[in-house]
């Protein structure tokens, strides 16, 4: 049977002095080779949501390879796709490079300029190791098969807007319908999710930020679980501690969550953290929370073309939603779209802060009254951003009352996912 590979590789002289090599490799079939990481792992992905069968079996990751880092990649392709052998392919041969390389998850390690020989030898060792690991999933072996869960940040235009209550309640709708879902606070000075949910838990983000192989049970011992099912990795309790979430350790974080529940939703809160920064280039849906007033759709301006100039995410990627919506403000969603160049959600969250107050002061906010008009849009934003599966009577819970059905959403909450 063929070996079918796929280059990544950025540099155009490179790409064709490799697809030229592999292409005379005996049975070898070189596909189409992508040029960043971000079109490997979307490339992947899409395979792997057919058939682990689908996806090749080596990937040959140039070291030039970009905006993430090679081993970086590395690491997001063997945890994810742990069906795929991985080759770098790089001009430092030396020790350390290779432990690190291995650490990473590569499967073989090329040194440039290329050799026919090297080259064959790696490729075909890592295509029967790539053949033995499909089988034993073939034979129904537990082992994530690398589509990832969907990953939403909530960001706040500044401090105040609703950006946590926004995180909370997407991450409990999703979880309601039957989607296992991760509640991130990437808020590392001031996180608030802790006491939204009225949680004590002694460990947090940052006990992972250290780990360089983050495994399932590693996992599992720093997530709190809470009474709704929503697993909770919480902010860390002293503030200064946040510095010890890196770039590199908040990627490695969300990759590891992303491939072990349905849906991670991050609070980034309002101040950009290089942490947060990752977050929401990584994110498949990045929200930001504004009000409709002068100061914080400034506060919202000023944030996207700070994304923008940071290269972390574009205008048109970004969705802006209005929190404490009124028709009768001066300022309404088309013209915060207009201001801002986002696109802006169609569900819009009313101002009613007596619905909330009782249970925010009480670390309650899971328990908001399904009748509510803030919980129902909040929820239908869920619908609305596709982070929900089941129709709206399995999501929409009853509020209290006997003999009463299941409370109903709006009708936003019946919108297919995008």
């Amino acid at each position: 049977m063929p070996t079918r590979i796929l280059p990544a590789v950025g540099d155009a002289d490179a790409v064709r002095s490799l697809t030229t090599l592999l292409s005379q490799l005996p049975d070898a079939e070189p596909v189409t080779p992508v040029g960043d990481s971000t079109q490997l792992v979307d490339t992947l992905a899409r395979l792997a949501a057919e058939s682990v069968d689908e996806l090749p079996e080596v990937v040959v990751v140039h070291e030039r390879i970009g905006p993430v880092p090679a081993l970086e990649l590395v690491r997001e392709v063997a945890l994810r796709f742990p069906a795929v052998g991985v080759i770098l392919v790089t001009t430092d041969a030396g020790p350390g490079l290779f432990a690190a390389a291995m650490d990473s998850g590569a499967r073989g390690l090329v040194t440039l300029p290329l050799s026919y020989e090297d080259l064959a030898s790696r490729v075909q060792a890592v295509a029967q190791w790539s053949v033995g690991v499909r089988r034993h999933l073939g034979h129904g072996g537990d082992v994530f098969t690398g589509v990832g869960g969907t990953v939403v940040t909530v960001s706040g235009a500044k401090g105040g807007v609703g950006a946590t209550l926004t995180a909370v309640q997407l991450a409990l709708a999703a979880q309601a319908s039957g989607r296992p879902t991760a509640l991130v606070d990437l808020d590392l000075q001031t996180g608030d999710i802790a006491s939204y949910l009225d949680v004590q838990f002694r460990r947090s983000v940052v006990d992972l930020a250290a780990i360089a192989d983050i495994s399932p049970r590693i996992l599992a011992e720093a997530v709190f679980r809470h009474d709704t099912g929503v697993a909770l990795l919480l902010a860390p309790g002293e503030g200064e501690r946040g510095e010890e979430v890196t770039d590199r350790a908040a990627r490695q974080i969300l990759t590891a969550l992303r491939s072990r529940y349905e849906v991670v939703v991050v609070d980034c809160g309002a101040q950009l953290s290089g942490a947060g920064a990752v977050a929401v280039e990584l994110a498949d849906r990045a929200l930001l929370v504004t009000t409709p007033d002068v100061v914080a759709v400034r506060g919202a301006k000023r944030t996207v073309r700070m994304w923008d100039r940071l290269q972390i995410r574009k205008a048109e990627e970004t969705t802006v939603v209005v929190n404490r919506h009124s028709r009768i403000t001066e300022i309404q969603p088309s013209l915060i779209q207009k201001i801002t160049g986002t696109a802006v959600a169609a569900t819009t969250v009313p101002a009613n802060f007596k619905e909330l107050q009782a249970a925010v002061d009480a670390g309650r906010v899971h328990a908001l009254d399904g009748k509510g008009a803030v919980r129902q849009a909040l929820w239908a934003l869920a619908g609305e951003l596709g982070l929900v599966k089941a129709p709206e009577t399995a999501l929409v819970r009853r509020s209290g009352g006997r003999g009463r059905g299941p409370d109903r959403g709006p009708a936003g909450f019946r919108r297919r996912r995008e």
